[in-house]
C-alpha cells in the first residue's frame, strides 16, 4: 500500500505522530489542571477584568479593569467579590444584591 501522506520530513511528520503529540499535550494540560485544583474555565472573570453586579437583581457581568461599571451595575462590596464559579461569594450573590446606594439587600423573587 502506498503512503499518501507525502514525504516525511521534520517539517511534515506523519499524521499519527502529530495526533499523538496533540493528545499528549491535552493529557498533560488536564493533569496540571487536576493537580492545581483549578482551571481558567472556573474563573468568574478573565485576568484583565473584574466582576460587577446588577443593581437590584442577581445579574452580573465582567468589565475591563481600566473601565468603570456600566450603568445599572456596581462593583461588589470590598472583600465580597466572587473569584470562581461556585465559590462562597458566587453562591451568596445568587440570593442577594445591592441597591442604588450600594447597600446589600435580599434579591427580589423572580417568580
Amino acid at each position: 500500500m502506498r503512503n499518501t501522506d507525502g514525504p516525511r520530513t521534520p517539517a511534515r511528520p506523519r499524521g499519527r505522530r502529530t495526533i499523538r503529540s496533540a493528545a499528549g499535550l491535552a493529557l498533560a494540560c488536564a493533569a496540571v489542571a487536576a493537580l492545581t485544583g483549578c482551571s481558567i474555565e472556573d474563573a468568574s472573570c478573565g485576568g484583565d477584568e473584574y466582576g460587577v453586579i446588577a443593581v437590584g437583581s442577581t445579574g452580573s457581568a465582567c468589565v475591563p479593569k481600566d473601565e468603570e461599571p456600566p450603568k445599572g451595575y456596581a462593583r461588589y462590596p470590598e472583600g465580597k467579590e466572587p473569584k470562581r464559579v461556585g465559590d462562597k461569594w458566587d453562591v451568596y450573590w445568587e440570593t442577594h444584591t445591592v441597591d442604588e446606594k450600594g447597600a446589600i439587600i435580599k434579591a427580589p423573587d423572580d417568580k
